[in-house]
């Protein structure tokens, strides 16, 4: 073998030639050169390969670390377990899921949620899709119904697009706007505190105007009535559903006669709220709308337990002498005149027992622990009434 530069062969990781000395002094040995020169261009080829395998699962660990930091939770990661498929006819029974996506919920909330039900395999997986294809901010709210093991892509195709269903629900006589936020909540159509801060101003008729002291400006003017309505509707649409019923179900004539009575639509739907807590049987409206309407007249105070139950979190079966001190315009021990609003929302029958009071002079009335109602002329009879039927 030649010693001049051309001739010598290095590997580009500076590997030494391997020499296998001729036994023969003095003579070069072919077979001996090309040996060494074979072993030295496999331990070359075998170094590259080492040094980019090494690398490239560097690379790979780097980039899966990067991933994780950017998708996970800074909380907690969470590792999906692999769905188990014992037969294809498990596979193919297609098992339904509802779910309900509400508004503002992130799409890392999301993907925990489908994958919690089955429908994906990976939540991981789920948001690094979205994160990629930009579908952080474009995935809709509703109610939806899923397949269990359904590919991403089919998931991704029902939330971009948005899914409605139709909801039926009733709303009873007397309930007040934080129980229809706790009924509608239930039925995963709107949250318990975003309705409760829209129903605060929600007032798209004039005889609505919010009031001084009043809690919610929608109170009294959403109609008792069984709605059917879309999944997706919003808490805006849902309130303008049921204050434009009880704006059609309020007739002129119906209008005429407490204008006649000296009455405006806020005051006649106070009024009929208080009806409404205060009557558990229908003879017994027309009587207690004309006690409420006589002592108005004479300026006593109204003395309904209904108003101081309108200021608890949890209603009483009896008020106390100490409920009766709670200081608020609503406390109707306290203050002559109406409370400063409507406690319920009326059904019609008890709007109607205002505008048709009956021809009686009673001024007190109690009931007994069935919900009947007993009526007195004078407290003392009153208190005799008390006695005997709490």
């Amino acid at each position: 073998m030649s010693n001049s530069p051309d001739d010598k062969k290095f590997s580009n990781n500076d590997t030494k030639l391997i020499k296998i000395p001729s036994r023969r002094t003095g003579k070069k040995n072919s077979f001996v050169d090309k040996v060494n020169v074979y072993i030295n261009d496999l331990l070359d080829e075998i170094s590259w390969r080492f040094v980019a395998g090494i690398a490239g699962a560097v690379i790979f660990c780097v980039g899966v670390i990067g991933m994780v930091l950017i998708f996970a939770d800074p909380s907690v990661v969470h590792v999906q377990k692999p769905t188990v498929v014992e037969n294809e006819i498990v596979q193919t029974e297609e098992k339904r899921v509802q779910i309900k996506i509400r508004e503002g919920l992130s799409t890392a909330e999301i993907a925990d949620r489908l994958a919690e039900k089955g429908v994906i395999d990976s939540s991981l997986k789920f948001r690094i899709l979205a994160r990629l294809r930009g579908y952080d901010d474009k995935l809709r709210p509703g109610s939806y119904t899923f397949a269990v093991n359904m590919s991403d892509d089919d998931v991704f195709a029902k939330l971009l697009t948005g899914e409605k269903k139709m909801i039926k629900f009733t709303i009873p006589e007397g309930f007040g706007v934080k129980e229809i936020s706790e009924r509608l909540y239930n039925l995963d159509l709107a949250d318990k505190d975003d309705f409760l801060k829209v129903a605060a101003d929600f007032a798209p008729y004039d005889y609505m105007r919010k009031r001084k002291n009043v809690f919610f400006a929608a109170e009294g003017f959403l109609f008792p009535d069984t709605y059917t309505v879309e999944s997706d509707m919003d808490i805006d649409e849902l309130l303008t559903l049921m204050a434009g019923n009880f704006d059609e179900r309020l007739t002129t004539e119906m209008r005429v006669q407490a204008e006649k009575m000296g009455l405006s639509i806020y005051d006649l739907i106070t009024l009929a709220s208080l009806v409404e807590r205060e009557v558990r049987f229908p003879e017994d409206r027309p009587i207690v709308a004309q006690v409420f309407l006589k002592r108005l007249k004479l300026n006593m105070p109204l003395q309904t337990d209904a108003t101081l139950q309108y200021l608890m979190d949890t209603p009483k079966e009896d008020v106390t002498i100490k409920d009766t001190e709670i200081d608020s315009p609503y406390n109707t021990y306290q203050h002559t005149g109406l409370p400063p609003g409507p406690i319920a929302n009326p059904g019609m029958a008890s709007i109607e027992a205002i505008l048709n009071p009956a021809d009686t002079d009673y001024l007190y009335f109690v009931a007994d622990r069935r919900g009947h109602n007993h009526y007195a002329f004078t407290y003392e009879e009153h208190l005799n009434l008390v006695n005997q039927y709490r």
